[in-house]
């Protein structure tokens, strides 16, 4: 039935996945009510099992739609021919934040998933995880050049300094704006603001 779902119309489709994402991110699955997802959704439950034969099947197909989602508008867009370490993760942020502000349900899905040891999740999607983990690693490391950095610096350890500041300005970001709608927000003066934090980074760890 799940192909069937597909056929569904756009705006019905998207209302079913943001609602079904909404309720699994925040609740897991054990806890996640579907319920509260066809109410969300605005359609009855009825349509939401004609679709997904059981809750197992929609959040199986929900892992499936989100990976496919994060490599298809984030991981395969990062431009893996900057050498540059700090552009590369800066370039990634812009990318990441484009599709977490298109869809932020899917991406707290996610970062649920991936924090929880969930038995209902079928070997061959537990590979794509760990697949998907190991393309985004590859993504932004390979091709680095590493004569960037200053010869008494430990390359290792600033790749892991420089990720942990630039995902923490992002992690802070998307708490302040929080609650806002994302599709109206200006962010130009906070890629600004980030800019300057990227600038310290490169003065601390560059040449």
């Amino acid at each position: 039935m799940t192909e069937t779902f597909k056929n569904l119309d756009d705006n019905k489709q998207k209302r079913v996945l943001t609602a079904a994402l909404k309720e699994f991110g925040e609740n897991g699955f054990e806890q996640a009510s579907t319920n509260r997802m066809v109410k969300g959704a605005g359609i009855g439950k009825g349509m939401l099992f004609y679709y997904f034969k059981n809750k197992k099947e929609l959040y199986q197909y929900l892992i499936d739609y989100s990976l496919d989602f994060t490599i298809n508008e984030y991981i395969n867009l990062i431009d893996t021919a900057e050498p540059d370490f700090i552009e590369r993760l800066l370039q990634a942020s812009r990318i990441k934040m484009k599709a977490y502000t298109e869809n932020p349900a899917l991406f707290n899905f996610l970062g649920t998933l991936l924090l929880t040891d969930e038995s209902e999740i079928p070997a061959a999607l537990k590979v794509r995880i760990e697949e998907l983990q190991k393309l985004g690693y590859s993504k932004l490391y390979e091709n680095i050049d590493r004569r960037l950095f200053r010869d008494d610096v430990d390359v290792e350890k600033a790749f892991q300094l420089i990720r942990w500041s630039i995902e923490g300005y992002q992690n802070e970001l998307t708490n302040r704006l929080k609650g806002q709608k994302m599709a109206s927000i200006d962010f130009e003066p906070y890629w600004e603001e980030f800019y300057e934090y990227i600038e310290v980074l490169k003065s601390c760890f560059y040449k």
